[in-house]
């Protein structure tokens, strides 16, 4: 830090008021220490802070006022005023009664005038409001987590993606959709055409006959303009056997490509049909939400590789023939209460509950499921999504009174009924106990009196709450 100049000359003969009212403006909190450490006077920069309970700092020495680690950091700061050395900023954490503790940067400066003795040996103790700071830093922090989770998923995505590509036993080419460009090929796709991926120059269209060659070129054209997969049959050159090409559309990055699989024997009659259901089937298999078939009393037939994966489970074989209760519901009652909706019903949709993993892990789920009785055997269709991302950790752990009858009925199957009871009491308790503090201005005989309660009574729920400094006040 550096001085001004010419501090005698500037600012004149500044009187003590004025410079009090520099010393509060040029900081958050600023703290006048006697040469013992403890808080002659105080000033705050804000509202919010004047009103927050921290001038019960006064009177105390400044090393009780902060948390424990903070301690060598104000002895310090004393120190270094002391012996009037360069200030340096340190963070201290303050404890707060709200929970959180109060994050402040402090910088001490020796203050004191010729002739003066009781001025000698103290200190000017300037602090900065880190909070806003603090909150960027855990939102930059979960951020980064979240980032660092997105992107081990993509790994493991990109993992299994490249298992499956190379155990597949059809031939599979990856082609770019502008230049149909060999990109990557299958070891099955290697055998059948020969070591493609050696021959940067190789074209699938060259190893068809003529007329294989034209349909497959027609059916990348009509691909690339609909974006919707079609399949094909074709034949290779030299009178070679006869596939059926399926062509999809991708996009990666900024660009296309067409994933060719090649299949032996002939096209379908119908298409749309079998191979409409077997799409299907692959996009619920591979589908980001969960999807589990159960039979009517809950026990689990099939699953995706997503609930594998919430379940915590190594493979299917491990949760056939269990019943979904093992993993889904908060309480006992969670998965009674869906399966006879849906024997009533029919169909269950936003069914908020939560899904137990086998090591602990606890995620907040919706359900959509319905009931499918026709078939054989009768069975349950759930499809289960992950919906933790929507509640932020604030959300979860503050604890609001519900402002409507649709929020408390929220609470029930995620608490017990006497907790929710419990819990609304106390948090109404305690409302109304601050808003009796405030409408009188922090007089405990009036709040009492306008709350018809002793005031022995508040003191006991003043403590019980951590609303302001009861001990005190009741023993005097």
């Amino acid at each position: 830090m550096r001085s001004f100049e010419e501090p005698s000359l500037s600012l004149g003969d500044l009187d003590a008021e004025a410079a009090g009212q520099l010393i509060a403006a040029s900081s958050d909190v600023a703290l006048i220490v006697d040469e013992d450490g403890v808080i002659r006077d105080l000033a705050f920069g804000s509202e919010e802070l004047s009103s927050g309970g921290y001038r019960d700092w006064l009177g105390k020495p400044w090393s009780q006022t902060v948390t424990v680690e903070s301690r060598p950091k104000v002895e310090a700061l004393l120190r270094e005023a002391s012996i009037k050395a360069p200030p340096r900023w340190r963070h201290i954490n303050h404890p707060s009664a709200e929970g959180a503790d109060l994050p402040l940067l402090y910088a001490a400066v020796p203050v004191g005038r010729k002739g003066h003795a009781l001025a000698v040996g103290r200190a000017v103790a300037f602090g900065r409001d880190l909070r806003a700071n603090a909150l960027l830093q855990q939102r930059l922090v979960s951020a980064q987590q979240a980032m660092e989770r997105d992107y081990w998923r993509m790994r493991h995505m990109e993992t299994r993606y490249r298992v499956l590509f190379q155990v597949a036993s059809e031939p599979v080419l990856i082609l770019d959709s502008t230049t149909l460009a060999l990109e990557e090929a299958n070891p099955a796709a290697a055998k059948l055409f020969g070591h493609v991926a050696a021959r940067p120059s190789w074209s699938l269209l060259e190893r068809l006959d003529a007329a294989g060659a034209e349909t497959l070129r027609d059916l990348f054209a009509a691909v690339r303009a609909t974006g919707r997969a079609d399949s094909t049959t074709v034949r290779l050159a030299d009178n070679g056997p006869e596939f059926v090409a399926s062509v999809s559309l991708f996009r990666q990055e900024k660009s296309s490509h067409f994933l060719v699989r090649f299949t032996a024997g002939q096209l379908a009659s119908e298409p749309g049909s079998s191979s409409g259901r077997d799409m299907l089937l692959r996009a619920v298999e591979s589908a980001p939400d969960a999807f589990v078939v159960a039979d009517v009393d809950g026990k689990l037939l099939t699953a995706n590789r997503a609930f594998l994966d919430l379940a915590q489970l190594a493979n299917e074989e491990q949760a056939k023939g269990t019943t979904i209760d093992r993993w889904l519901g908060r309480t006992g009652v969670d998965v009674d209460v869906l399966i006879g909706n849906l024997r009533q019903r029919g169909s269950v949709r936003l069914f908020a509950t939560s899904m137990r993993g086998e090591y602990g892990l606890t995620t907040d789920v919706e359900i959509s499921a319905v009931a499918l009785p026709g078939s054989e055997p009768p069975c349950l269709g759930l499809t289960i999504r992950d919906v933790g991302r929507r509640l932020s950790a604030d959300a979860r752990a503050s604890r609001e009174v519900p402002r409507s009858v649709g929020q408390m009925t929220e609470l029930v199957g995620r608490m017990p009924l006497k907790e929710i009871v419990r819990d609304t009491t106390d948090l109404i308790e305690q409302l109304c106990i601050e808003a009796a503090l405030q409408l009188t201005r922090d007089n405990r005989a009036s709040a009492a009196e306008m709350l018809g309660l002793s005031r022995q009574s508040l003191y006991v729920k003043l403590r019980r709450y951590g609303l302001g400094d009861a001990t005190a006040e009741s023993e005097s």
